[in-house]
């Protein structure tokens, strides 16, 4: 269980800044920019994207630092819904899991936490709306409608905290709007692959409180079949909830809530193994040869003590052997509430 709170005392988090900056800060969410006329519109992936690595709003193409911003429509251009998936847009970022998707770890330029025991945090953090979570298997859920991410490259321990050597991972998700609106997406895939997501926001006093609310489900069969336990491995069962609401009295002042629940019942991490033969290296020294012995001489002490190879010959018939009355599953509950003020007090912008 996991509680989280992000409200700090003005003396302990006290930022200033130039009024320029105050009026782009998240914790005041900026007024309306003028629109620019038809013929001036960017298109919707070239539009200048504005980040807050350094705890400040800067364009990314004047930031100092090893950093990539994805958009909202990059994000759904490639597809992905959440961290893992974001290795599509991200060469440098890989997320692996290899006993379970609560302990999966993040590498950044391949340098991160080795290992999958749950009392490692990862070298690369990830803040979700500016709260630290201390596993990164808990940001691995979908996450709905996001604003942007950005992946930080490289250490950011003088920002990011002592958990940050490798990298750090920020998500931004969409703010509430004063305007009714919302979205709803349905899509279906192989091995039974549903994924049913959709958002509703809109204004409970006009131009005062607003709120949001998202949800997704997945749900999906697994595509690796234990024939021990006639289960099926690698499976998805996800669903997620995230509630808001955006208080702004005045154009200095604003509060945000957040509260938010995921639940992930699963079991992950089933694998075959491709190639079972023995090799040698038949001239020490010499790289890139190899010679096959006639016999793998681990193979018959593992079928001695019961294992069972059900994928001998053909990898890819999908079916593995896991250990009788063993399923390996993975129930993973997570909540939190937090909120984030901010206020505008003349030239200087507090942010808590």
């Amino acid at each position: 269980m996991r509680v989280r709170a992000y409200l700090l005392t003005a003396a302990a988090c006290v930022g200033s800044v130039s009024p320029a900056w105050a009026q782009a800060l998240r914790g005041v969410e900026p007024a309306p920019a003028e629109a620019p006329s038809a013929d001036q519109a960017p298109a919707e992936n070239t539009a200048d994207i504005v980040i807050t690595a350094t705890r400040r709003s800067q364009r990314l193409s004047s930031v100092p630092i090893a950093v990539s911003a994805y958009s909202t429509a990059a994000l759904e251009n490639s597809g992905a819904t959440d961290i893992r998936q974001m290795a599509q847009i991200a060469p440098s970022l890989l997320v692996a899991s290899t006993g379970s998707e609560a302990n999966a770890t993040a590498r950044l330029r391949g340098i991160g936490t080795v290992g999958d025991n749950p009392g490692l945090e990862s070298s690369v953090v990830v803040f979700i709306d500016g709260v630290y979570r201390n596993r990164t298997g808990s940001g691995l859920n979908d996450l709905g409608q996001v604003e942007r991410i950005e992946v930080l490259r490289g250490p950011q321990g003088t920002l990011s905290g002592r958990n940050s050597s490798a990298g750090a991972i920020s998500i931004y998700t969409k703010y509430p709007e004063f305007t009714f609106g919302g979205y709803a997406e349905a899509s279906y895939g192989n091995y039974d692959a549903v994924r049913v997501a959709g958002a509703v926001t809109g204004p409970i006093i006009a131009d005062t409180l607003a709120f949001r609310v998202d949800g997704v489900f997945a749900k999906r069969t697994g595509f690796y079949h234990d024939v021990v336990n006639d289960t099926d491995y690698n499976d998805r069962n996800r669903v997620f909830v995230r509630s808001q609401l955006f208080w702004k009295p005045n154009a200095d002042f604003s509060i945000r809530l957040i509260g938010d629940y995921t639940r992930r019942d699963e079991k992950c991490c089933g694998a075959v193994l491709i190639d079972t033969r023995e090799k040698t290296d038949p001239t020490p020294g010499v790289p890139g040869d190899y010679a096959v012995a006639a016999q793998n001489r681990i193979l018959p002490i593992l079928t001695n003590l019961g294992a069972v190879f059900p994928h001998l010959g053909d990898p890819y018939n999908r079916r593995i052997a896991n250990t009788r009355g063993r399923a390996y599953s993975n129930l993973t509950t997570d909540y939190g509430v937090s909120a984030r003020i901010g206020w505008n007090v003349g030239a200087a912008t507090r942010r808590n």
